[in-house]
């Protein structure tokens, strides 16, 4: 084992600051720790839904192969990312302490799932999410969504600024000054009264809302263009520049990956109930994998959170004995609560229309145990079926 050890990680901002929490934990253990960026499958295929990338692991592979390969020492991955099942000799040395592992809807007035009007488009690159959202609301419309946290937060931001931001261009002036030069002349080449809009009735209080030059204040908006565009946050002003092809109303999030991007106080936002929107396995939850014995136990005392690994390995176990991945719709949470673990699941048909659901409470000391009994009985009672009707249709679909 080199003294530097070697952290894999992708190189997303979102990823960056999870190895970061990582790098810090083993430095207080006096261990340094030297961040490796690798571009993986995931980050190559910018557009196409995680559930379409061939199989579950996308975005893990890649950094483990780096480990396997003797290339780093050890890696970082977001846990819900990491595959249940084919992990070869990789170990999971440390899962820390889990943030907040519930979703939020993100929308630009804070307005909840439940208010949102009909027919509103709502976005997430997830297929449980879009199949709980149509569970709830089967009157919203569910579009895909990909992207890092922040850029799935400007295609939500980005045509309602840039649409007040005409407004206020129309409002300042600016835009009736390419109007008046354009009817300066009329069709015969001479000037033209006829066309010339009445800029007095205007400035009165009639017609339209323009007045002033683009220096002045309107009275709609209170400021000039310029300093309500210096008003603008860091991730309003890159929304601006970005062109959308689909305009959500609303986009669903882990609240785990704005937290961690430092951006859960940049928008507005509302937790989802999670008895109803039951997050996805490990959702929250930060894995670091490594193979060598020395490095395992390094990870493991400086990092690893005894709750947080109780209540991953039942979520991972159930998921794991469903055989779901990520090709169905399934929630599973767990909450250690004294002797027990608190369990809920949820597996849906991928239109959100059937169901199998149902909460448990696993004893704590055979919690693996309990979880795969657990497992056994939701698929006896129809999650079988609902998980391979999805792996059909997802198999239609490639």
């Amino acid at each position: 084992m080199t003294d530097t050890l070697r952290l894999a990680t992708r190189g997303s901002d979102l990823a960056l600051r999870q190895a970061g929490t990582v790098r810090d934990a083993l430095s207080s253990r006096r261990r340094d720790v030297e961040l490796r960026r690798v571009e993986t499958r995931g980050d190559q295929i910018p557009d196409e839904l995680i559930h379409r990338l061939g199989r579950t692991g996308a975005f893990v592979r890649a950094l483990d192969e780096k480990v396997l390969d003797g290339d780093a020492d050890l890696a970082v991955h977001s846990l819900k990312d990491v595959p249940t099942e084919g992990m070869d000799d990789m170990v999971v040395a440390g899962v820390p302490e889990r943030a907040p592992s519930g979703d939020v809807v993100v929308h630009p007035d804070g307005l909840g799932i439940e208010d949102l009007p009909a027919g509103s488009v709502v976005g997430t690159g997830s297929l449980r999410r879009t199949a709980q959202i149509k569970a709830a609301r089967p009157d919203l419309v569910v579009e895909p969504l990909r992207g890092n946290v922040d850029t799935r937060i400007e295609k939500l931001l980005a045509p309602r600024l840039q649409a007040e931001h005409e407004r206020r261009l129309i409002a300042s002036g600016e835009a009736r000054a390419e109007t008046a030069e354009q009817g300066d002349e009329g069709s015969d080449g001479t000037e033209s009264d006829a066309d010339e809009p009445n800029w007095d009735a205007l400035s009165d209080g009639e017609g339209d809302e323009d007045e002033g030059d683009g220096d002045e204040i309107d009275e709609e908006f209170e400021t000039t263009v310029d300093e309500w565009f210096d008003s603008l946050s860091d991730l309003e002003r890159s929304a601006m520049e970005r062109k959308v092809e689909t305009e959500y109303d609303a986009i669903v999030l882990a609240e785990a990956g704005l937290r961690r991007s430092e951006l859960f106080y940049e928008v507005e936002t509302t937790r989802l109930p999670r008895e109803e929107f039951v997050p996805a396995a490990g959702q929250g939850a930060i894995a670091v994998t490594a193979t060598d014995p020395d490095v395992i136990e390094d990870v493991r005392s400086a990092v690893d959170h005894p709750r947080t690994r109780v209540a991953v390995t039942v979520e991972r176990t159930i998921l794991g004995e469903l055989n779901g991945g990520c090709v169905a719709p399934i929630g599973v949470s767990a909450l250690v609560q004294g002797e027990h673990v608190h369990t809920r699941v949820r597996v849906l048909s991928t239109d959100g229309t059937e169901e199998v659901a149902d909460t448990r409470d696993l004893p704590i000391r055979s919690h693996a145990k309990a979880a795969e009994e657990f497992a056994a009985d939701l698929a006896d009672r129809g999650a079988a079926d609902l998980i391979e009707a999805a792996r059909e249709e997802a198999g239609a679909d490639e």
